[in-house]
């Protein structure tokens, strides 16, 4: 790859060990906040309720996000602050003790709550740690309470799952070093592909197998020196050092995006945990071969298409290198929020050097490469979309990626026709 001009605002590093150089960008950003996560957790964890301590516009940053009506009963709800908690009148802390101890009275299904900051309780450096401490004293062993911010202020939406997990590991349970080796999926992925997951590792004769998060939130896997996880979503690098600091390894794998993502994904656990090789092959080869068949159909309108990915979700690197490795698209620019060397290194050896890799935000300067370079495709924000479809660039909603099933075997096909469905749209208007 080119050496990258540094510009005002960005600078071009690389490593001594070598590695392809990353364009950083530091400037002005747009992306939803960390409490966005709260859409996809509330459905996972279902016996968890989030209490986000925050503003209106919190508030209506959830309804819009969650799709929830009025009449609805939700996992998930505003405290919301006024105008005399943030000019301090009030004592806050007393306030949420009151919403805790009313919302715990009406829904007594709730065995764990989150207590979950956003921007406005952080600048009023509102405790929500001490309060997550004092009430958990208070409705133990019935309630569990814990805390997590999930303000925009530094971080990018799906990092709202990353300090959410994070605040879990310390509340799991210890295995001593004689444990039986047990294996981890971290990240939260729908029910119908976590089963999928969970199915082929029963096939290979892996036992003891679990997920983080589970489905009920009270009901947290065991970590120790003999616990193996596989990541199964990029952008949870809090969670793995918790996870570490516990005593758990990181199996290196590519992301489990399309065929050869999942196999790799697959075949690391099954390296780790002795897999005789034909079984797995016997196992995997239905599932790869589906895949490989429900790709077939977007292929011919993906093939040598170029795209850019402007920095949102994290999902980047993996999503390019499955563009790239098994539809036949041309990464032009890699944009991603934080950039995790290690946990990206086999997705990221896979895209080719000849792809500009950024890391960090300057929207104006990204917005200008995009013009410049003219993707058949980009990927981007909701808040981009539109201004650059007025321009002629067709788009692609990168939150849509976060909220659809995307990974596995047996959502290869779907995954690849996301991308492949705005290009239609576009030649259909053309026409």
């Amino acid at each position: 790859m080119n050496h990258v001009a540094a510009l005002p605002g960005c600078s071009s590093e690389q490593s001594a060990q070598g590695q392809r150089p990353v364009l950083r960008e530091r400037g002005q950003r747009e992306v939803f906040c960390g409490l966005t996560g709260i859409v996809w957790l509330h459905r996972k964890m279902q016996d968890a309720f989030f209490l986000v301590v925050g503003s209106r516009t919190c508030a209506h940053l959830l309804q819009s996000a969650a799709g929830v009506m009025i009449f609805a009963e939700p996992r998930f709800a505003t405290a919301i602050m006024e105008e005399r908690d943030l000019a301090g009148m009030v004592d806050a802390q007393d306030e949420l003790d009151r919403v805790v101890s009313r919302l715990l009275a009406r829904r007594p299904d709730i065995k764990t709550l989150f207590l979950v900051g956003s921007c406005p309780s952080e600048v009023i450096k509102l405790d929500l740690a001490k309060a997550a401490e004092r009430l958990g004293t208070r409705y133990m062993p019935d309630v569990r309470i814990l805390n997590y911010s999930g303000s925009g202020i530094e971080t990018t939406f799906t990092q709202g799952e990353d300090t959410c997990l994070t605040a879990l590991v310390p509340e799991m349970p210890q295995l001593g070093e004689d444990a039986p080796r047990n294996l981890l999926i971290v990240g939260s992925l729908p029910d119908i592909v976590e089963d999928q997951f969970l199915r082929l590792f029963d096939q290979l004769g892996i036992e003891n197998v679990a997920s983080l998060p589970a489905r009920n939130a009270r009901d947290l896997p065991s970590v120790g020196p003999n616990t193996r996880y596989l990541l199964a979503q990029p952008f949870l690098a809090e969670t793995a050092m918790a996870l570490e600091d516990r005593g758990a390894v990181r199996l290196e794998a590519m992301f489990p995006f399309g065929a050869d993502g999942t196999t790799d994904w697959l075949k690391a656990a099954a390296r780790e945990f002795g897999v005789d090789e034909q079984l797995f092959n016997r196992v995997i080869a239905p599932g790869r071969e589906r895949a490989k068949r429900a790709m077939d159909h977007a292929r011919s309108e993906l093939e040598g298409k170029r795209i850019s990915f402007l920095p949102d979700s994290q999902l980047e690197v993996p999503l390019a290198r499955f563009l790239s490795t098994e539809m036949g698209m041309v990464p032009v620019e890699v944009g991603t929020p934080y950039l995790h060397r290690a946990h990206l290194a086999g997705d990221l050896a896979l895209i080719s050097d000849k792809a500009r890799i950024s890391e960090g935000q300057h929207v104006d300067r990204q917005l200008d490469r995009v013009r410049e370079d003219r993707p058949d495709l980009t990927v981007c924000g909701l808040g981009l979309a539109n201004p650059l479809e007025a321009e002629g660039l067709t788009t692609k909603w990168a939150i849509e990626l976060v909220f659809s099933p995307i990974h596995g075997f047996d959502q290869a096909g779907d995954l690849a026709e996301l991308f492949a469905r705005p290009l239609r749209r576009r030649d259909r208007l053309e026409v």
